[in-house]
């Protein structure tokens, strides 16, 4: 039996495919520890989507080699994304690494380090599957409150700035009973939310099963109290998932909607197939049809040709819509990408940087000024640890996936309690407990 330190990079996929992982590796007699100093492997599940990610893993990389030279280590693996993008350079600048495997090879990862250990090589696949869901594996979950499920893997989408498509291959969904049965389990082991996940969940297809079916179906037939899904398309959200998040309370009514940019001209130029007058409409249908829903958002700055002009209608778009928090990025372009071969990354640094500041200006006004607004309400939370700041404080999530502080005491991560909102920042509302709400099941009784 050999110890295995698994380090996580990146987005909420990686964060599960590391669950795949630790069940696989498991089942075949490995161990995993929680420090690296308790290891003799150490594997890392990358990230691929910003150049910021591959140059932690590689000032990683140096650090586990010196590692692997004193004899602290054995063994040294990347997998996911990195693994698949970078597959051929990564072993040349890293002659340290073992096994590179990317994200549809975690089966094989058994195999792989059998090779290094027996024959003394380096374990090697990389192989894109039209077919793998890792519908089979029951994921290895660490005891918290919000469990993780990939309905989908892959993704069809090609927007010009993007690796997925290369990384993840194409788009294919695993069945509804499948998904179900995973949320039963989860119920069983008591989380008391489920994150749904996919490079973009509405495009999910199975049979004659949509996304929204699938949305209805767990908020219908598992017990499981908060839903949440990320990340969606602008491109296809169809007005039927959206009455289904609104007629279901265990849907959560938040919803995260990627702009990206708000010109259209350089819109077209990353494919993301909509115009930002499009978006305005989704945005006001979705508020329609789910009112006090909160809307989060994407966006990159100094993408390819994009003018000073092109950055004002994104700045526009912005104050316009008014999301509740955003997620912006300075563009780099990525290897093998269809901006990498097409267009030239002409925006300057500096200009780069100087968008970045004013949307992240920007956002936090508006975002202080959303949360003012719930002051004096009351609202559910859902408890999730101490506060770092405050031991004697709770740190919670309310549907809206607004972090709430608060003191109380008697509570555990899991309880549901009532906070009336006292006071707010620009990313924490602050109360006061009035009292537990038992969250009510969805059915009374489930045959399963």
């Amino acid at each position: 039996m050999k110890n295995i330190y698994l380090e996580t990079y990146g987005c909420q996929m990686n964060e599960y495919d590391s669950e795949l992982v630790r069940s696989i590796l498991t089942a075949s007699q490995y161990q995993f520890v929680p420090s690296i100093d308790l290891a003799q492997i150490v594997l890392m599940n990358t990230c691929a989507v910003r150049e910021n990610a591959h140059q932690k893993i590689y000032h990683r990389l140096d650090e586990l080699k010196g590692m692997k030279k004193r004899g602290e280590i054995e063994v040294v693996g990347v997998l996911g994304c990195m693994a698949q993008s970078l597959r051929k350079t990564l072993a040349e600048r890293s002659p340290t690494v073992d096994v590179v495997a990317g994200p549809d090879s975690y089966k094989k990862l058994p195999n792989l380090l059998t090779a290094v250990y027996e024959n003394n090589n380096h374990g090697f696949d990389f192989a894109l599957s039209e077919f793998e869901t890792y519908a089979d594996i029951t994921p290895k979950r660490i005891a918290g409150i919000n469990a993780w499920v990939a309905i989908m893997r892959g993704c069809d989408n090609f927007c010009t700035f993007c690796v997925v498509p290369y990384t993840r291959g194409r788009e294919r969904s695993r069945s509804v009973e499948s998904v179900l049965n995973e949320a039963y389990r989860i119920e069983s082991e008591g989380f008391k939310q489920v994150t749904i996940l996919g490079q973009n969940v509405n495009s999910y297809h199975s049979g004659d099963d949509d996304f929204a079916d699938l949305m209805h179906t767990l908020a219908t037939k598992s017990n499981i109290p908060r839903i949440r899904f990320t990340s969606p398309h602008p491109k296809d959200f169809p007005r039927k998932l959206l009455h289904v998040i609104a007629e279901n309370p265990s849907l959560c009514k938040q919803i995260h909607l990627p702009l990206q940019a708000g010109n259209n001209t350089v819109l077209k130029r990353m494919n993301r197939t909509y115009t930002k007058e499009e978006f305005y409409d989704l945005v006001d249908e979705i508020r329609m049809i789910i009112p006090g829903v909160a809307l989060t958002t994407d966006i990159i700055v100094g993408f390819s040709g994009e003018s000073d002009a092109d950055f004002e209608d994104t700045f526009d778009v912005m104050e316009k819509v008014r999301f509740d928090s955003a997620f912006i990025f300075k563009y780099s372009e990525r290897k093998n990408t269809i901006a990498s071969r097409k267009f030239a990354d002409d925006v300057p640094e500096a200009a780069k940087t100087e968008r970045i500041v004013r949307l992240n200006d920007l956002q936090r006004q508006i975002s202080k000024e959303i949360n003012q607004t719930e002051i004096g309400k009351k609202v559910e939370v859902l408890i999730e640890h101490r506060s770092k700041k405050d031991a004697n404080e709770w740190l919670g999530r309310t549907d809206q996936n607004k972090g709430v502080v608060f003191a109380a005491t008697g509570k555990n991560p899991g309880d549901f309690v009532t906070v009336e909102i006292t006071s707010a920042t620009t990313n924490t509302l602050i109360g006061r407990a009035v009292n537990v709400v038992p969250k009510s099941s969805n059915i009374l009784s489930l045959s399963r």
